[in-house]
């Protein structure tokens, strides 16, 4: 397949298209609502147009072969709202089909959490695979991981794409190196450990030599990036260019978004956006030659969580694919040697609020963690205190 003009939905700050362009597609049309994200996209995509509001689009730009649509996740993530498809801003994915059946546009790359495959019972996948299916598309989907790509962060997301002159499963699953084993919750062989600071009930997002998935934000709209305790015993987060290098941009990606947002709004638009590494690879996928699948399909029960890898159309039915989330093993550098810039050190406030919400859970976690949030802790009693 040539390479392709694609048109943008729910652009965000641009990952996939960014993406896509390395892999020889070329972003022709935006369109995206939030003002910090269109700041950026107008800085880093000059001359590209821009529209900012999905439901006044009237029609898709001519010439339009591939739709790009990271759509909302928030009513779809397991630390969001979780109202399913349905809710106010993840049912937005109505538009692309509203637009999709207004044009012949031959290709569709959809993108969004992996809890969406089973929340509701696998109701949200139902709704766009029978919508895919009822505009003629055969579709397939894999859930990728960014840390195939050599980038040190725990982020997997679904990507699916549909086709209306190819068999996208002859494409997304070509190539399957298989996920590495982790390791225990202990920082082994000196490598740094990523957690979620914010949380220590529930859940740790423990990471060995890497992040947990950076997030938009929490509940209330505050910045949360995760932290990191380091083999010298620090305990910090990292700094938000490295954030932004995390997700495969350059470092001030977003800076042109402080000219209409506080500089904090950044983390939000870093969260919220598409590993650029994982958006790569499927678009080298999609300029291959086709190939079929090796063995026979397993079909699901499509009334319960939805698998991580799978294909349908309406001609053939709905199948599971037995693929891994790493496509690819692409060694990168640890997380402590990735890190360019100074990480700042977790508060007093952050780290004693973790301790007591630690106490009152049942995780599992290494002492010495512990020992290292404790120490971060006394560490701020130490300090002197100017007259």
């Amino acid at each position: 397949m040539t390479n392709l003009r694609t048109s943008a939905l729910f652009a965000g700050i641009g990952g996939v298209e960014l993406g896509l362009a390395s892999s020889g597609h070329k972003a022709e049309f935006f369109c995206e609502f939030e003002p910090g994200a269109q700041a950026v996209l107008r800085e880093r995509f000059p001359g590209v147009p821009l529209h900012g509001d999905v439901r006044t689009l009237q029609a898709l730009p001519k010439g339009t072969e591939l739709v790009t649509a990271g759509f909302p996740c928030q009513d779809l993530s397991q630390a969001g709202e979780t109202r399913g498809i349905s809710g106010e801003r993840s049912g937005l994915v109505g538009e692309v089909f509203r637009l999709l059946r207004q044009s012949d546009v031959p290709h569709l790359l959809l993108e969004n959490v992996p809890f969406m495959l089973q929340l509701d019972q696998g109701k949200a996948m139902r709704i766009i695979a029978t919508a895919l299916e009822s505009m003629g598309y055969r579709w397939a989907y894999r859930v990728l991981d960014s840390r195939a790509f050599g980038l040190p962060q725990r982020r997997q997301r679904v990507f699916l794409f549909a086709s209306k002159v190819c068999d996208p499963s002859q494409l997304l699953f070509q190539e399957d190196e298989g996920a590495p084993e982790d390791g225990d919750h202990k920082s082994e062989g000196g490598k740094a450990c990523g957690f979620y600071w914010t949380e220590g009930v529930r859940g740790l997002g423990w990471a060995i030599d890497a992040v947990p998935t950076l997030k938009g934000g929490s509940t209330i709209g505050i910045p949360s990036p995760p932290a990191i305790w380091f083999p010298d015993g620090r305990i910090a987060k990292p700094d938000l260019r490295d954030a932004e290098r995390l997700q495969g941009f350059r470092a001030g990606w977003t800076r042109p978004a402080e000219s209409v947002a506080r500089a904090t709004h950044r983390w939000k638009l870093v969260g919220n956006a598409v590993s650029v590494p994982a958006a790569r690879w499927v678009g080298k996928c999609i300029t291959r030659k086709p190939r079929s699948l090796r063995g026979l399909p397993l079909p699901f029960d499509q009334y319960r969580s939805w698998p991580s890898s799978a294909f349908g159309s309406a001609e053939e039915g709905r199948f599971e694919v037995l693929a891994s989330k790493w496509p690819k093993r692409v060694q990168g550098p640890s997380l402590e040697e990735f890190l360019n810039y100074p990480p700042e050190p977790l508060s007093l406030r952050a780290v004693t609020g973790f301790i007591e919400r630690l106490s009152r859970g049942n995780l599992r976690y290494p002492e010495e963690f512990l020992r290292a949030l404790k120490n971060h802790q006394e560490s701020f009693a130490k300090e002197v205190v100017p007259a």
